[in-house]
Formats: structure tokens, C-alpha cells, sequence
């Protein structure tokens, strides 16, 4: 459970394969590099329990950086590319992090982050330039042999900020071998058909929550990871294609991107390889999980889970053809819906989603937030919204903090995306409530066009009219705006709060 096994037994195979530039990377270059990685960090006085941050797109040295940490017994906090300086500075700050490793592909950003972060060492990847120290030449200058203390370390990751500041997530160091079995990877073989010999296509940003734990669960299994730099549907398609990729994870984005190329792109290639789709992150709408499942057939899985690990539902193709749109039922904890009163109510009935019994909930530095989300029988939330069937098959409705109260009635957004999505002309919608003097607030839909020329009245009529013959009129939006590109996180989650903030006249929200 581990790539130094794996070094061991098949040294030779790749351990993760950069889609765009061809580069590869066995299990004995992992294994080496990542001893040599463990040694520095202990040469620059870094022991059990301490902090250093990754701050890379997807790039192929982030796996050695973070073997390195793990069998070190560090935190690596993987930090999103996307930040600005400020934000950067909020995570190093609050994680205490002592060493960032940083990549001339982040972009200007990093030349800003030197001054915020005193007493910080500094290493770059690729072309390092001061302040910044080569990485790899640091790194090289070390023994390709374990540390003598090795033990297991972990992620240490930061929720997406949707909402706010970003809260850090830190699990508890054990002390165990760096080979212990792995909670995550033993789902990956049990739940969604994971292998030793599996191809595994990794579409999403590595600094997230799920790319990165799953990539790293196929690394204990001794599979290939193929990583896209980005994503791109038809490359996606052509990497399977060429891979025989046999496993992969995707978010509804992405499903919707494909399923958008014209039918001749899609018919090129042969998608026959795949045994495991999975997908999470954001509800799917019904009709883009149906046609995916007609094109790729009953291999698609779905999960419902976060950062957090407080806990994880799963719902396989099968059921899921018997339960359309749920997210399956709770197997680490069990699902509760919550009504006002802060009691569970029973099946058919909407409100929040309590897991009960799971992993209990930490944000590192914000017990606040630890108590907003957690109730008085100890059962924790993520903040979502939904309702339990009599089997116990969760369904999402959205997120609470996302519902629009107009003229009394509550409207989630959720249903209304979902339907203009389908559109033909739409490439991607977010819908927010805005003030309204009569009723309180009005549904707002702002969307991203396949093709920006046709943003103008008459979409507008045509979309007005697609929402009114498919929805009641109160979830109907009475507003319609174009937005060129969404703030659509890679990793296919929303900051809806930059469109909505921009209609209540916030600072620093963004709209067309």
C-alpha cells in the first residue's frame, strides 16, 4: 500500500504519465526522488508534525513533493494555483507552514509572495529565480535511501472557499508506518473497481481534495496515473482512447463538455476501456448522467462527500438507474435530515444534511465553524440541503446558504441550473437571488453561452421561454445576463458568491 513497494516489485512502471508533454515517471524514480525529497526536508531541520506547502499546477514534480512529505511525517497543504498573493498568505500563515514549493507556472503571483511570507524557506521547481532555491537541485544533493524515522504523514487541505475564508482540514498524525493501509484506497478496490494494474485519468487541478487523494490511492496500488495539465473534452476522449484508461474521476463540468462536442468528435473515439467513471463535487443534472451513461454504458459512479471526511455517500450506475439524481446512501456515517426544530425528519421531507457518527468535523484554527456546522446531537454538516427516500437514498437539493426566498417561497437554484444547462446554447448557468422591493428577492439566471456572439435579447426570449415550459413561474428566472466564463473552480464546484455578492453590491464580487 505504498509506492515503495511497488518500487520494489515493478520499478519499471509508470506511476503517472503528464497527458501533454509525454513525461513519465516510474515507481523507482518516485521512490528515489521522494527519499531524496524526506532527506531534505529533514536536513533543513523539518520533524514529525510540521507543515510545508505545494503551490504547483499540475505538474510532474507535485507527486514527489508530496510522497516526500508523506513519508516524512509532514502536512503538505496543497494550495490552489488560482490564489492571489493574499489569499496564499492567509493559508501559509494559518497552516504555519515552514517550506513552500512553488512553479515558474503559477504565474506572476509568486514573485508577490516572498516578502508576505519572512522566515519561510523558499524553493521553486522548473527555472527556480531569487529568492527562490532549485528544488530539484536542493533535492538531488541528497541520499536516494529512507530516513531513519519514517512515518506516516498527511494532506492538509483548505475547502474551496465558497463561501468565505477558506477553513483548513487537518487529520490527526498517527505515528503508523508509511505503508499502513489506507482507508481511501482500500474504497477505491472494494467500492469503484480500482486494481493494481489500473490506467487512471486524473482530469482536475492536483491541488484539490479529491484528484489528489486519488491519484495517491492508485500510487498505493501500484496502477498509472495519467494527469491532464487541463482539461479539454476532446483530449480527455483521446487519452482514453490512447491509455486504455480503464478508471478515471470527473465532475458534471466535464460531462457536460463532452457531451457538447458534435457527435462526429465524440463517435472518433473508443471509450470501451472504462469500467469506472466516477464523478462528485457538484450535483449532476438527470439528463446529462442519462445520456452519459447511453454513450459510455452503466460504469458511472457517483459520490457524495468533502474535504472534511465527517462523511461518504455512494450510489453505483445500476442503482442509480432505479434512483435517478440521488447521491446514494451514507457508508462511513448515517444520513439524517434536519428541520428547524434541529430534529430528523421523516423520508420525503426537505432539510439539511447531518451526518450522524462519521469522522467526528475539525477546521484547524476555526471552532466556530466547527460548532455553526455541528448540532446538539453531535451530527455534522457540510451545509447542504436535501431529503432521504424510504431506502435511505439521499437526494440533493443544493446548498442553504444558496436559497432564494422570493415572495415567501423558497426556490433553490440547483433545479433551475440544472434544467438550463440541457439547453443547447447554454455552455454552463448559475442562478442567485438579487434584492427585489416587492418580493424580497428574484431569481437571477446569468449564463455562459456556447457562443458569445449569440449573448443578446433574443437568447434571452428563447431561454425565458425554455425555463417557463419546464418550470412553475416563481422558479422561473426574471432576469437573464451573460457572463463570458463562469468563476467555475476547475474542480467544477461554483463561487456563487461572486455573482450573487454582485447584485447586493458587495466589494469584490464579480459579474459581467
Amino acid at each position: 500500500m505504498h509506492p515503495a513497494t511497488h518500487a520494489k516489485t515493478h520499478p519499471d512502471r509508470a506511476a503517472y504519465i503528464m497527458a501533454g508533454s509525454g513525461e513519465t515517471v516510474t515507481y523507482r524514480q518516485l521512490d528515489e526522488r521522494s527519499n531524496q525529497g524526506a532527506q531534505l526536508f529533514r536536513s533543513l531541520g523539518l520533524q514529525t508534525g510540521d507543515v510545508i506547502a505545494i503551490l504547483m499546477e499540475n505538474n510532474p514534480r507535485f507527486f514527489e513533493i508530496a510522497w516526500a512529505a508523506q513519508r516524512a511525517g509532514l502536512y503538505y497543504a496543497c494550495i490552489s494555483s488560482k490564489l492571489t498573493a493574499g489569499e496564499i498568505e492567509y493559508i501559509m500563515h494559518d497552516c504555519e507552514a515552514k517550506l513552500l514549493v512553488t512553479s515558474p507556472g503559477v504565474g506572476p503571483v509568486v514573485d508577490e509572495l516572498p516578502p508576505r511570507l519572512p522566515g519561510v524557506k523558499l524553493y521553486m521547481v522548473g527555472q527556480a529565480r531569487a529568492p527562490y532555491e532549485s528544488f530539484e537541485a536542493a533535492r538531488e544533493r541528497q541520499p536516494a535511501t529512507p530516513i531513519a524515522d519514517e512515518s506516516g504523514g498527511a494532506d492538509m487541505l483548505y475547502s474551496s472557499g465558497t463561501t468565505g475564508r477558506p477553513k483548513g482540514i487537518k487529520p490527526p498524525l498517527t505515528g503508523a508506518p508509511i505503508d499502513t493501509p489506507n482507508a481511501l484506497a482500500m474504497m477505491a478496490e472494494s467500492l469503484f473497481g480500482f486494481r493494481s494494474d489500473s490506467i487512471y485519468l486524473s482530469p482536475a487541478p492536483l491541488y484539490h481534495a479529491a484528484p489528489l487523494r486519488w491519484c495517491m490511492s492508485v500510487h498505493r496500488l501500484g496502477g498509472t496515473v495519467v494527469v491532464m495539465e487541463k482539461f479539454d473534452p476532446e483530449d480527455a476522449l483521446a487519452l482514453i482512447q490512447k491509455h486504455r484508461i480503464d478508471v478515471g474521476q470527473f465532475v458534471p463540468t466535464h460531462f457536460v463538455r463532452m457531451l457538447k462536442l458534435p457527435e462526429e468528435v465524440r463517435a472518433r473515439y473508443d471509450v470501451s476501456s472504462l469500467r469506472s467513471a466516477i464523478h462528485a463535487a457538484a450535483p449532476c443534472p438527470i439528463p446529462i448522467k442519462e445520456q452519459m451513461m447511453a454513450w459510455w454504458g452503466p460504469v458511472i459512479h457517483e459520490y457524495y462527500a468533502g474535504s472534511e471526511g465527517n462523511g461518504f455517500c455512494y450510489i453505483g450506475p445500476h442503482d442509480w438507474l432505479t434512483h435517478k439524481g440521488s447521491v446514494g446512501r451514507g457508508t462511513t456515517a448515517e444520513v439524517k435530515i434536519v428541520g428547524e426544530d434541529g430534529e430528523a425528519l421523516p423520508p420525503r421531507n426537505e432539510g439539511v444534511v447531518y451526518f450522524a457518527g462519521g469522522t467526528p468535523l475539525t477546521y484547524h484554527n476555526a471552532p466556530d465553524k466547527v460548532a455553526e456546522n455541528t448540532n446538539k446531537h453531535g451530527w455534522t454538516t457540510l451545509g447542504d440541503v436535501g431529503w432521504l427516500d424510504e431506502e435511505g437514498f439521499l437526494y440533493l437539493t443544493d446548498r442553504k446558504s444558496f436559497m432564494i426566498i422570493s415572495g415567501g417561497v423558497n426556490i433553490y437554484p440547483q433545479e433551475i441550473e440544472n434544467l438550463l444547462v440541457t439547453h443547447p446554447k447554454v455552455a454552463d448557468a448559475a442562478v442567485v437571488g438579487a434584492p427585489d422591493e416587492e418580493m424580497g428577492e428574484k431569481v437571477v439566471a446569468v449564463i455562459q453561452p456556447m457562443d458569445w456572439d449569440a449573448a443578446g435579447e433574443e437568447l434571452k426570449a428563447e431561454l425565458a421561454a425554455y425555463c417557463r415550459a419546464n418550470l412553475s413561474h416563481v422558479k422561473s428566472p426574471r432576469v437573464i445576463e451573460f457572463m463570458a466564463e463562469l468563476p467555475r473552480h476547475p474542480t467544477g464546484k461554483l463561487y456563487k458568491r461572486l455573482i450573487r455578492d454582485a447584485y447586493w453590491g458587495k466589494e469584490g464580487s464579480r459579474i459581467v
